[in-house]
């Protein structure tokens, strides 16, 4: 039986604890009377350390120990953080240079850490701090995100770290020099400074055999991995656990430094040791996003189709490999590399290099909206050079015929990209934006209209587990494999599981981000969580509701055949019971049948989703200021099927406003010897509400055919059709007075100075 209220809109259960202050982040639970710590940074971008002159600082007051890479290299721990390499393209794999937890003779980034203090208070710690001398002879920053400069790792000495390619190059080359047209482009994606809401923190303890790390990061399994990897533990005896976490977006999915290091200060110690970041040092330690520039082509037909596309790419690693850094602007990129066009012969080449700033990493996306950004960019292009309605320029390219496999591998299952878009050229009001146009101008302002087109691909392993278990009180556990990072999961995974075997939603308690409780899982990223989490709850109910059957069949005296369940009840004919789940499952427990009290499953879904849907964006800006400001913004989405609408919408809005922010206030500067310029709030503009438009959202699904409730992931989603289309929208508004390169982030000094140069060039 089909019961109103599934997928349906409801609101966010734990908004109350949270909004109540009742949230347990990590540095509300660090255990009573652990020790503080906190790391010394190198104040510089390079240099050779000369002399690290600690013993002061370890005779401070309150000082309970100074750690320095020499205590871990004499205590033989693993110093060494992993990173994914990449294979170049002739064959080789990128460089692998060493990244210690603590610097190793040399410094290569503002901020990297030295040294920790543990003391008994935070102020204690960081007085000692001021008593450390570090002596160290200055080398020449590399900022340039090209060959060549000071080498960082003797494994680069040009500072290149990778050289990929994939697609086809020779044909792709060809098309080019036979095309009707070629659109040639140059785009650049500027950094960001991720700032989470809650910066990184973190807690260890040692009972003398085992250790447990409490962090907030995105999933524990893969820090728990690690942490065993370095310290020599087997894995039994390593405990990760991630309490309530206020935002991750990507960032906080690696492991950083100061986990390891506090983790190796609780084990000798035999005390717990505690560690949470300030704004400013999250700033110069978190990995940042983006910082790329690409080179693009496209090539036409007469017909105004696409023959060919071609990239390269020159992206910031910053000073080491990080976690997935090398992979994110080449594999990942390359996962919606064409995008929603029918392009056989395309080509990207990227090449990853080492600078004195903070590493780069994944950020909300990671690599598709990078993509989709550079690809989006030459689609406006393309049509003003073509004298092409951008959006019939859209239709005429889109792929109409599914299954699709890409240049670059990956196989859409289904879309219908020309219905999403109409739709979102109705809701936009499209018709009456020359009308609009005409009234800003009569007010003094330049209004453009920029579109975006993306799709993404569902990143992270396919596969999940899942644990229900009833517990003695009338309710049930449900243990997950990913971890919320603010994304409402213990609303949709509950109210999932309670759809699906009618038991109460308020009797259903979702546990997750414990490595102690579920053996495996992999952790939140990619727009995958609930997606595969749903698909192995689904398999787990199947399970249930199968063994349930049996066991009821025996106790109403009737075949298992005749006995059902509808969501809510089983049922069987010519039987008067009519058990809910949780009456079956206290009846399970009256009988002595533990074993079906506890359902655990783990599955993998058949193929990835691509989400994809249209933004539309209208910005009006002030050329007396530069001040540009997004007065229009519509999406259009096709998700799939959606579990709780509301959500998903909440998740495209926060995505929409962080790709506003990158577009218009987020500006990173470093000075010509790598200190960070833009380390405060002072001076770092994140977007606020007056930066953020309503945004109107409407969904047109298809439904994915690689997972059995037909979904599509909306995690990142927002972020990746946001930034091309303020973009395009910008561009738009500027291109009557004569600027053809208009470059994010749009901040009213930069556009101001574009403004001021279309102006000289007139005169």
């Amino acid at each position: 039986m089909e019961k109103f209220g599934k997928a349906q809109a409801m609101r966010r259960s734990e908004d109350v604890r949270f909004l109540t202050g009742h949230g347990r982040y990590v540095d509300d639970i660090a255990p009573e009377g652990a020790l503080h710590g906190i790391m010394f940074r190198s104040p510089v971008a390079h240099a050779v350390i000369d002399a690290l002159d600690v013993e002061a600082a370890r005779q401070a007051p309150g000082v309970h120990l100074v750690v320095t890479v020499e205590d871990l290299l004499a205590a033989e721990v693993d110093i060494t953080m992993t990173g994914v390499v990449m294979e170049n393209r002739d064959g080789s794999k990128g460089a692998a240079p060493t990244r210690p937890w603590l610097a190793h003779k040399r410094v290569r980034h503002v901020g990297e850490p030295v040294a920790l203090i543990v003391a008994d208070s935070l102020q204690a710690a960081q007085d000692a701090a001021e008593l450390i001398e570090f002596d160290y002879t200055e080398l020449p920053a590399h900022l340039d995100i090209c060959a060549g400069g000071e080498a960082l790792h003797p494994e680069a000495p040009d500072n290149r770290a990778f050289d990929f390619g994939m697609g086809r190059e020779a044909e792709t080359a060809a098309a080019i020099d036979s095309a009707a047209k070629v659109v040639r482009l140059e785009v650049g994606d500027n950094r960001v400074i991720v700032n989470a809401m809650e910066p990184r923190g973190a807690y260890a303890e040692w009972d003398g055999s085992r250790l447990h790390v409490a962090f907030n990061g995105q999933g524990v399994w893969g820090l728990k991995g690690d942490m065993a990897r370095v310290f020599g533990l087997d894995e039994a005896n390593v405990r990760v656990t991630n309490p309530d976490v206020g935002g991750g977006f990507g960032m906080k999915a690696a492991p950083y430094p100061e986990y390891f290091a506090i983790a190796f200060a609780a084990m000798k110690l035999g005390q717990p040791v505690r560690w949470m970041s300030d704004r400013t040092e999250a700033m110069l330690s978190d990995h940042a996003g983006r910082d790329l520039v690409t080179m693009a082509e496209l090539a036409f037909d007469a017909e105004n189709r696409i023959t060919a596309y071609r990239v390269h790419t020159l992206c910031n690693l910053g000073a080491y490999n990080s976690n997935f850094g090398q992979a994110i602007q080449s594999i990942l990129f390359a996962k919606v590399l064409t995008g929603t066009y029918d392009i056989q012969n395309a080509w990207m080449r990227c090449e990853g290099f080492y600078t004195n700033t903070t590493q780069v990493d994944a950020y909300r996306g990671a690599g598709r909206p990078e993509a989709i950004y550079v690809l989006e960019r030459m689609m406006d292009r393309a049509a003003r050079e073509l004298g092409v309605d951008p959006q019939e320029l859209r239709r005429i390219n889109f792929i109409k015929e599914f299954p699709y496999k890409t240049v670059t591998g990956e196989n859409y299952d289904v879309g219908d990209f020309s219905r999403v878009l109409g739709h979102a050229e109705a809701d936009a009001d499209i018709a009456g934006f020359a009308a609009r146009r005409a009234a800003s101008e009569a007010q003094g302002k330049l209004r453009g209209l920029g579109l975006c087109y993306y799709i993404e691909s569902i990143l992270g392993d396919p596969s999940e587990d899942v644990r229900v278990e009833f517990t003695p009180e009338g309710g049930a556990l449900i243990y997950v494999g990913t971890q919320s990072n603010g994304q409402g999961h213990e609303t949709v995974y509950a109210k999932f599981l309670s759809d699906q075997t009618g038991i109460p939603f308020e009797a259903i308690e979702v546990v997750q981000g414990d490595s102690d409780l579920i053996a495996r899982g992999g952790g939140t990223g990619g727009s995958r969580s609930v997606t595969t989490q749903a698909t192995v709850t689904l398999t787990a109910v199947r399970d249930m509701v199968a063994g349930f059957t049996e066991f009821l069949a025996g106790e109403m005296g009737v075949d298992p055949d005749e006995v059902r369940f509808d969501d809510e009840r089983f049922r069987a004919e010519g039987s008067n019971l009519t058990p809910t789940m949780l009456e079956v499952a206290a009846l399970a427990r009256e009988k002595g049948r533990e074993d079906l009290l506890t359902w655990s499953a783990r599955t993998a879904i058949d193929a990835r989703s691509y989400p994809n849907g249209a933004h539309f964006c209208e910005v009006e800006v002030d050329p007396d200021t530069g001040v540009t400001q997004v007065v229009k913004y519509t999406v259009v989405d096709d998700f799939g099927n959606l579990i709780n609408p509301m959500l998903a919408e909440g998740q495209v809005h926060g995505g929409v406003v962080q790709g506003l922010g990158q577009a218009l206030t987020e500006r990173v500067v470093y000075d010509e010897d790598g200190q960070l310029l833009t380390a405060t709030f002072m001076d770092y503009a994140m977007p606020r509400a007056k930066d953020s438009p309503w945004i109107a959202f409407d969904v047109e699904p298809v439904p994915s055919t690689g997972n059995p409730m037909g979904m599509k992931g909306c995690g990142e989603a927002g972020t990746v059709g946001s930034m091309a289309a303020v973009a395009n929208a910008v561009q738009d508004a500027l291109w009557d007075r004569g600027i053809r390169q208009a470059d994010m982030p749009f901040t009213p000094h930069r556009v101001w100075e574009m403004l001021q140069g279309s102006r000289m060039a007139a005169e």
